[in-house]
């Protein structure tokens, strides 16, 4: 997120007005879950941040792309924050009318394939009825910070593959509002350090 603040010509920060909130947060979740060599593999993506401011929608649409696409590669626990941010998320969705029907069909799809873990929220009798308020200082965060650690948390051989491809698949999701123009390619000899998430979530 450093670079990404460099190449958009902003003060060098690892939080960049360039890029949405939840997204940075993902980049540097990502970042400081990889090893040294293995955060090479996330320079080709230093670029594709920059202007990825999102929009109003992105508070949902980000938080439900993640988790629907994490919740089949994480342990059961984490299977299961996720649900309940998917559920909350689902009727937000429902409550925003037709311009978020994709976002909420792909939360459902993610939910009919965890029929346990929905189970284990409503068991529990977990509120799913959040304000957009609080799913956005809340409930967003808190799925993509799940969704990450239970990658890692997964100890897949193939952890550091999994996490570039969920950090490829939020970018995909994030509309791309601003142009930088001119903006350099990150050189491939640029090494990449951990970065703490000072904002917390």
């Amino acid at each position: 997120m450093e670079f990404a603040s460099f190449l958009a010509g902003e003060k060098w920060s690892d939080h960049p007005s360039c890029t949405h909130p939840l997204l940075g947060q993902l980049a540097r979740q990502v970042n400081d879950s990889l090893s040294d060599g293995d955060r090479q593999q996330l320079v080709p993506l230093i670029p594709s941040v920059v202007g990825r401011t999102g929009d109003d929608t992105t508070w949902l649409t980000l938080p439900v792309a993640v988790a629907a696409w994490a919740i089949e590669e994480v342990p059961e626990e984490t299977q299961r924050v996720l649900a309940a941010g998917l559920l909350c998320a689902e009727r937000l969705c429902v409550e925003a009318g037709a311009d978020l029907d994709g976002t909420r069909q792909r939360a459902r799809a993610a939910l009919e394939r965890m029929p346990s873990a929905v189970e284990w929220v409503q068991r529990l009798s977990i509120s799913t009825h959040v304000s957009a308020r609080g799913f956005t200082s809340r409930s967003a965060p808190t799925m993509i910070r799940a969704a990450a650690d239970g990658i890692v948390a997964s100890e897949a051989p193939d952890a550091a593959e999994r996490l570039c491809a969920l950090l490829e698949a939020a970018i995909d999701t994030c509309p791309l509002s601003v142009e930088v123009a001119g903006a350099p390619e990150a050189p491939a000899s640029w090494g990449l350090a951990p970065q703490s998430d000072s904002a917390g979530a």
